[in-house]
C-alpha cells in the first residue's frame, strides 16, 4: 500500500512539473473599432450644376478625401432643407451643419456685414478679392462666431444687376415706381427706394412666377441666377449697373464645429478656402456662358456709360451707417 502510495504521489508531482512547464498561449489582441463615419449636411438654395453648388461639391470632396471617408458632407441642393434665412436659423442652433448663404440674409444676423455689400463700394471684382482674401475679409470670417457660426470661407457670385419686365433703365428716373424684388435684408430694401423703385422682399423660389403675374416688376441678380431661374423669360430688360458684389460665404454652426476634434475643425477649414479658386472659376465660365445665352434670347442689354447718377443716390445710406462701419468702409476704398 505504502508502495502504492509513493507511486501516486510521484504520478502527482510529476503532472504538476509537467503542468507547470506549459506556457499559455498569447491571447490574440482585441480587434480595434471602426471609427464610426461622421455624416454632416451643407444646405444650398441653387440647383446641383450651379457654380455655387459645385463649390460645395468641391468643398465635401476635400473633406471626404482628407479624413479617409471619416467626414462625409451630403449636400443638399435646390433649396432642399430650407430658404436662406430658414437654413441659417437651423445652422444657428445647430439643426444643420453647413450652409452657402449670400452676405444679405446673414446680415440680419450679423449687421455688420452691410459695411461688405454697401452699393457701389468695390472698383472692380480684383478689388473685392483683394479685400475678402486679405486682413478684412479674416475679420470677418472670424467675427460672426459670437452669433454661432463659423465662418469658412467666401465664393463668388459677381456682380448684381437690374432686370425687369417694363422697360430699360438708363438712370435711376426709370425705376422710379417699380415693383423690384430684393432679398430679405434691410440694405438692399433701402437701396432700391432710395433709387425711386418699391423694394418687394420675397424668397429665391417665388420670384419667377412674381414677375409672370406682375407682383413685381423686376428684380436684380447676377448673370447666372438671370438664366438658371429662367427669370430672363419673363423679364428681358437687363441693366449692367453692377450695383452691388455680394460676396457669397459658406458658414458652419458652432455648435457642431465645437463637437469636434481640434485636427477635424482644422481639416474642414482648410478644405472650405482650398475649394475657392475651384468655384471662382467655375463662376466665371458660368457668367459667359449666361450672358451669351442672354444675348441669343433677345433680352435687351443696357451698359451704362456711367453710374455716377446711381452712386450719388446712395449717400444717404452711407451717411446712416454707425462710424465702426464707415471706418470698415473707409479700409475697403483704401485697398489698392
Amino acid at each position: 500500500m505504502k508502495r502504492g502510495i509513493s507511486i501516486l504521489v510521484l504520478l502527482l508531482v510529476g503532472f504538476a512539473l509537467f503542468a507547470g512547464g506549459q506556457k499559455e498561449a498569447p491571447k490574440a489582441p482585441a480587434a480595434k473599432p471602426a471609427e464610426k463615419q461622421i455624416v454632416m449636411r451643407l444646405a444650398e438654395t441653387h440647383r446641383a450644376d450651379y457654380p455655387t453648388t459645385r463649390g460645395d461639391m468641391e468643398f465635401a470632396r476635400l473633406v471626404n478625401e482628407r479624413t479617409n471617408g471619416r467626414i462625409k458632407i451630403d449636400v443638399y441642393h435646390s433649396s432642399q432643407l430650407g430658404e436662406e434665412k430658414a437654413v441659417i436659423e437651423q445652422v444657428q442652433f445647430g439643426a444643420i451643419d453647413f450652409t452657402r448663404v449670400s452676405i444679405s440674409p446673414l446680415a440680419a444676423f450679423a449687421k455688420h456685414f452691410d459695411a461688405l455689400q454697401m452699393p457701389y463700394l468695390y472698383r472692380d471684382a480684383e478689388h473685392m478679392w483683394k479685400v475678402l482674401n486679405g486682413p478684412i475679409g479674416e475679420e470677418f470670417l472670424q467675427s460672426i462666431e459670437k452669433a454661432n457660426f463659423v465662418g469658412l470661407c467666401w465664393y463668388d457670385s459677381g456682380a448684381r444687376n437690374f432686370y425687369n419686365s417694363k422697360r430699360e433703365i438708363k438712370s435711376p428716373a426709370d425705376l422710379k415706381g417699380l415693383k423690384i424684388r430684393v432679398q430679405q435684408s434691410e440694405l438692399m430694401m433701402n437701396m432700391v427706394a432710395a433709387l425711386g423703385a418699391i423694394p418687394t422682399p420675397m424668397p429665391f423660389g417665388e420670384v419667377y412666377s412674381a414677375l409672370q403675374t406682375g407682383v413685381v416688376d423686376g428684380a436684380e441678380n447676377n448673370w447666372p441666377s438671370y438664366i438658371s431661374t429662367s427669370h430672363f423669360e419673363v423679364a428681358k430688360y437687363y441693366t449692367l449697373d453692377e450695383h452691388t458684389r455680394v460676396p457669397e460665404i459658406t458658414i458652419g454652426s458652432k455648435i457642431v464645429m465645437d463637437k469636434l476634434s481640434k485636427e477635424d475643425q482644422a481639416i474642414i477649414k482648410k478644405a472650405a478656402k482650398d475649394s475657392m479658386p475651384y468655384q471662382i472659376a467655375e463662376w466665371k465660365k458660368e457668367e459667359k456662358i449666361a450672358e451669351e445665352k442672354a444675348r441669343k434670347a433677345g433680352c435687351i442689354i443696357t451698359v451704362l456709360p456711367s453710374n455716377a447718377e446711381f452712386q450719388a443716390a446712395m449717400k444717404p445710406l452711407y451717411d446712416k451707417l454707425t462710424p465702426e462701419l464707415q471706418e470698415v468702409v473707409r479700409r475697403i476704398r483704401e485697398v489698392k
